[in-house]
Formats: structure tokens, C-alpha cells, sequence
């Protein structure tokens, strides 16, 4: 591979990985699914009842993976089985949303289970497509091969998630009676979407194969690995501090894009507004997190990441004096223009700290620290939505995050530009 050349056809093959799973993270995580779940399968039930189901649901599944991760890097690593267990995940997860479609009204266990098995899916996948940025891209370059992911992640999410509304707009245009319909039939079209974009990363990534001796099972090996890289990790000072600085920013920035919907709701916006706002957030993205890769580049991900730390933090106050939908829109744009750049500077520089020959290991831990991030955010907003009944301070919950992690980061020393 060039040293000025940082696409090739690996690289396309594993981003387009990201165009492919992004529809479920939008698509189902953020509209769909939340959507369905109170208008039929829990037609009728209590509004509060419903939201409990899913937030059950949600947080089994993030305890499972954040259990899974560790463990499933290292039996990955210890037969550099990558890609294999990558394609039996994503199997998982597309098939199971996929399923969706076939449940009938009021069914809203069936759902749940399925619901929660497709996240599990979705995540414990990740941790391997993370991890095989190492095989597919040199360490000068992981700024911008992480940044070409996120950026395609977004526009591929996007433009499904867009087919969507536009069907559910009109669904006799499309030959459905009712939306109904439509949604079934959006979450197979996620499932298959899903699954075409997988076959480039099975057919092209050449997985750096370097497995580990051990002894036993593969099971009881992948354990032995786990308790080896608690011992180890602190031989890896940068990577140990990066992953505290990184569970405090990316929980700010979790929780950004976890009560976007709510937070529109409570200030009186329309569905139409806030998907509208979702899209726009997304499709700003593409372009701006492939020329954040660029500004990591040139600058270091360290300093890209500060960049965007300083938005969030101006996007916090900003929130407290947001009166009218305008705002809201341009809020959505400020926050696409860094959001996907935060996320990838940040697998980008946390690859660049860890052993190659442990990456599914190490991006294990990453994964689950991802994951325990999704509930530090909303935590801290519902302690001060507690007191405070105007939802435009509740986003000041957030700002120690992005602070602290700031603060954290700066004890992160790196090679090169930082």
C-alpha cells in the first residue's frame, strides 16, 4: 500500500461494512423500531409502560454485549477468526430484524426478544469490524480509513432511512395499503440491506492472521486471554488513559443523540420535524466526518478530537436558549458536522495505541466501554430532569463529560501529530 494512498480496494470493501449496518442504527434503533412498537405491537398499553419495555430491552442488550465484547475479541484473536465470527454476528442481526416483519399486532414480547438479539448483533459485530481496520490500512492512515467508514456509515443509513419516510409519506404509491406495510416491509429491506454490504468485507479484507497458543477450549482460551489483558493493560499507559477520557466524552456525546428525539418532543416539534432534523444530521455527516478524516490527518486525531469536543460543549449551552424549530435544524447541522468525525478520530487514534496482534482484544474492551457509555449520559439527564422541568437546561447535565474527558485526554501521549 502507498503511503499516499490510503483507499484501495480492501479499504472500500470494509467502509462499505459501515454503509451496510448503519441502516439498523437508524433506520431501527432511532425511528422504526421505537416507533412500531407503540402504534402495534403495544397498541392501547400506557405510554409509560411501552417506553419501560424498551428501555428494558435496550439495556438487556447492552449488558450482554458489554459482558460479550471482552471475550469474544479474544477467541477471535486467539485463531485470528476475525471476520468469521464478524459474519455469524451480522447474520444474527440482519435475520433477526429481518423477523420483525412477521410480528403480529400486540406481540410486543416476541418484538422485544427480537429487538434485543438484533442489537446484540449489531454491537458484538462491531467489535471485529473495528478491530480489522488494523489489516486493511497502515497506522498513518487510520484517521482517514476510520473517517471514510463513519462518513459512508451516515449517507448509507441515511438514504434507506429516507426511501422510508418518502414510502410511509405515501404507501399506495409503493403498493401498500397502509404504512403498516411499509414498516414491514423496511425492516426486511434492513435486514437485506444489511447483508449486501457485508458480502465486499467477506470477499476482499485478508484477515492478518496471527493466533495465540493456548490450552483447552477455545472458550476457556478466550477467558485465560480476557484476565491476561487486565493484567497487561496497564503496560499500555495511552491506551488505559484513553479509555477513560473516551467513556466520558462519548457518553456526552451518546446522550446527544439519545434524547435528540425526546428532547424535540418536550419543546413541541412534529415527528415531521424531528425526522426531518435526523436526516439532516446524517446526511451532513457524510461529507463532514470524510473531511474531519483529513483535518486528523494533518493535524493528529488527538487535536480533531478537541475540535469537536469544543462544538459539543457550545452545543450544550446553545440547547439552554433553543426557542423554535430553526434552531433545532441548525443544532442538527452543527452536530453532524462533528459527530461522526469525534466517533472516528477516536477509533483512529485508540488503534494507533494498541498491539496489532491483540486489536480484537483491545477493541473488545473499546466496544464495551462504548456500551456502558450509552447509559452514563441519559443518567445523569434524568438525575437533573428530576429538578428541572424545562427540557432546555437538561442538556447542561452533560457538559462535565466532555469537560472532563477533554481534561483526560490530555494525559494521552501520542507519536506525531496529536
Amino acid at each position: 500500500m502507498s503511503d499516499k494512498k490510503f483507499i484501495n480496494r480492501q479499504v472500500v470493501a470494509w467502509a462499505l461494512y459501515d454503509w451496510g449496518n448503519s441502516a439498523f442504527a437508524l433506520s431501527v434503533l432511532a425511528v422504526l423500531f421505537p416507533l412500531f412498537l407503540g402504534m402495534y405491537w403495544s397498541a392501547g398499553d400506557d405510554g409509560a409502560a411501552v417506553t419501560a419495555r424498551l428501555t428494558w430491552a435496550t439495556a438487556c442488550a447492552s449488558l450482554v454485549v458489554s459482558l460479550l465484547a471482552p471475550v469474544l475479541g479474544a477467541m477471535a484473536d486467539s485463531g485470528g477468526y476475525r471476520k468469521r465470527f464478524l459474519f455469524i454476528l451480522a447474520i444474527i442481526g440482519a435475520v433477526t430484524t429481518a423477523s420483525l416483519s412477521l410480528v403480529g399486532e400486540g406481540a410486543w414480547p416476541v418484538a422485544l426478544v427480537l429487538f434485543a438479539l438484533a442489537s446484540v448483533g449489531y454491537y458484538s459485530a462491531n467489535v471485529f469490524y473495528d478491530s480489522l481496520i488494523i489489516d486493511v490500512s497502515k497506522p498513518q492512515h487510520y484517521s482517514l480509513v476510520s473517517s471514510l467508514g463513519f462518513s459512508l456509515g451516515y449517507f448509507g443509513g441515511a438514504s434507506l432511512l429516507a426511501m422510508h419516510v418518502w414510502m410511509l409519506r405515501s404507501p399506495p404509491a409503493f403498493g401498500f395499503s397502509d404504512s403498516i406495510g411499509v414498516v414491514k416491509f423496511a425492516f426486511v429491506s434492513v435486514g437485506a440491506w444489511w447483508l449486501i454490504f457485508l458480502v465486499p468485507l467477506m470477499l476482499v479484507v485478508r484477515e492478518g492472521k496471527t493466533p495465540k497458543a493456548g490450552t483447552g477450549s477455545t472458550v476457556r482460551a478466550a477467558y485465560l486471554a480476557l484476565a491476561e489483558t487486565f493484567r497487561q493493560i496497564r503496560q499500555y499507559r495511552n491506551a488505559f488513559v484513553f479509555l477513560i477520557a473516551y467513556w466520558l466524552y462519548i457518553g456526552g456525546l451518546f446522550a446527544v443523540i439519545f434524547m435528540a428525539v425526546n428532547f424535540g418532543q418536550r419543546l413541541g416539534f412534529s415527528e415531521t420535524d424531528l425526522v426531518l432534523a435526523l436526516l439532516i444530521t446524517n446526511f451532513v455527516g457524510f461529507p463532514a466526518t470524510l473531511a474531519y478524516g483529513f483535518l486528523g490527518h494533518y493535524i493528529g486525531p488527538k487535536r480533531a478530537i478537541y475540535v469537536g469536543l469544543i462544538v459539543y460543549i457550545g452545543v450544550a449551552l446553545w440547547a439552554a436558549f433553543l426557542e423554535d424549530v430553526s434552531q433545532f435544524y441548525a443544532m442538527a447541522i452543527t452536530i453532524g458536522l462533528v459527530q461522526g468525525g469525534v466517533q472516528g478520530m477516536s477509533r483512529s487514534l485508540y488503534a494507533s495505541l494498541i498491539p496489532a496482534d491483540q486489536a480484537g482484544e483491545f477493541f473488545g474492551f473499546y466496544n464495551m466501554l462504548t456500551k456502558f457509555a450509552h447509559v452514563l449520559g441519559p443518567v445523569l439527564i434524568g438525575i437533573v430532569g428530576f429538578f428541572f422541568a424545562d427540557p432546555r437546561f437538561i442538556l447542561l447535565a452533560i457538559l462535565p463529560l466532555f469537560l472532563l474527558g477533554a481534561v483526560a485526554l490530555t494525559r494521552v501521549r501520542v507519536s506525531g501529530p496529536t
